[in-house]
């Protein structure tokens, strides 16, 4: 269900984006997607402060004219909105939650949006928290690769309040395509979760399906033609069979930062006693992985631990 847009009213879009344009726009964590997605908000003229634990990775963005700031303090007490695309759970409550945080430092009414995958628990805290500070707070995971993100057209599951929503919406269309309401505080996160978890079995399928096409000595190129147009056709037939029989295991999304959304769902799963039995494979797959050294390789790599165990 998507809530009306203020974009699609009127000239009301017009109206919170001018008032925007008057507002300082706060970014902390410069990777790969946060370092894609900072840039539309730049190149459309809004002011940005922008802080990286790694400064030199913001070299390019501060010469697109963002300021870079030496402390997240600094930059809370200095920002309007703030958004945040950081590492781990432990990542973001630090930030968040410590005395030299976002929260501790923010004024009143600043609106804060974590587009980090982590906790539903902890967003949930971190609502309360910002709540307490007359602070206005979205958790806001997305779903998409670096391409995406470069193109503006990622997907994201966010909780929202309709009039933080609305005052912000000019921003949030910059950078996505998809804009899904997805309940009340650390729904979007769970979202997340469903996400992450409807990855592993699809990725654990594909990778399983090309093995045993391997061993049975098939066209790989015509299975994958066959499969992708029938009932277990998916988008990682489409995009990630084709990569892997190439051996092209370096674009898509890093197995040490899939490991960590799986360990959320997993603690999730732990909490209200369910059981998902080929998510806890898959995880045990890719930590297999990255303790060969695999951790930056992208999650069609999953192929090499099928693979092992089938003495290809």
């Amino acid at each position: 269900m998507y809530p009306p847009s203020p974009i699609r009213r009127g000239n009301e879009g017009e109206v919170y984006t001018k008032m925007l344009k008057d507002k300082t726009i706060g970014w902390i964590g410069a990777g790969v997607m946060g370092h894609a997605m900072l840039q539309h908000l730049i190149k459309e003229g809004y002011r940005v402060l922008v802080y990286n634990r790694t400064r030199s990775k913001t070299d390019d963005l501060v010469a697109l004219w963002a300021s870079y700031i030496d402390s997240i303090a600094e930059l809370s007490a200095g920002s309007d909105v703030i958004f945040t695309i950081i590492g781990d759970p432990q990542n973001v409550r630090e930030t968040y939650l410590w005395s030299k945080g976002i929260i501790e430092n923010a004024k009143p009414g600043s609106i804060l949006v974590d587009m980090t995958t982590t906790q539903p628990s902890l967003a949930a805290e971190i609502f309360e928290a910002a709540e307490a500070k007359d602070i206005l707070s979205l958790d806001a995971p997305v779903s998409g690769w670096d391409v995406w993100a470069i193109a503006g057209t990622l997907s994201i599951m966010v909780w929202w309040e309709q009039a933080t929503y609305d005052a912000i919406l000019p921003l949030f269309e910059l950078m996505w395509k998809s804009i899904v309401y997805c309940g009340e505080a650390g729904y979007g996160q769970h979202t997340k979760m469903a996400n992450q978890i409807g990855i592993a079995g699809n990725t654990i399928a594909l990778c399983e399906a090309l093995v045993y096409a391997e061993k049975m000595n098939l066209d790989l190129e015509k299975t994958i033609t066959v499969v992708s147009g029938w009932a277990a056709g998916s988008w990682g037939w489409n995009n990630l069979a084709p990569r892997i029989i190439n051996n092209d295991l370096d674009t898509c999304f890093f197995i040490k930062h899939f490991v960590k959304d799986m360990r959320i769902a997993l603690d999730e799963c732990n909490k209200r006693n369910i059981t998902l039995p080929w998510l806890a494979l898959v995880h045990q797959l890719y930590t297999s992985l990255m303790a060969a050294g695999d951790g930056n390789l992208w999650t069609q790599a999953l192929i090499k631990a099928i693979r092992k165990l089938n003495n290809i």
